[in-house]
């Protein structure tokens, strides 16, 4: 069942509307998707997007780093 989408436009809004469509059919499956986001969602999104990526490659970072046992741990003094 396909559904349609009604946006509401607000006249005083005069920011570029960026569309995406995407159909995938593979066999008997498909799947059919539709996306606009405004300039400003984008740039939103895009923010979001690069903050996770950026936190946790300095949770990756962190986990990995080799530290001296003997500096952190109480009972190796």
């Amino acid at each position: 069942m396909a559904r349609d989408l009604q946006r509401t436009t607000d006249p005083s809004d005069t920011s570029p509307v960026h569309t995406a469509s995407l159909r995938i059919r593979v066999g008997n499956a498909s799947v059919d998707g539709a996306v606009s986001i405004s300039t400003r969602g984008l740039l939103a999104v895009g923010g979001l997007v690069s903050g996770i990526l950026l936190s946790s490659a300095v949770i990756v970072l962190v986990a990995t780093r080799k530290v001296p046992r003997h500096r952190w741990l109480p009972w190796d003094r």
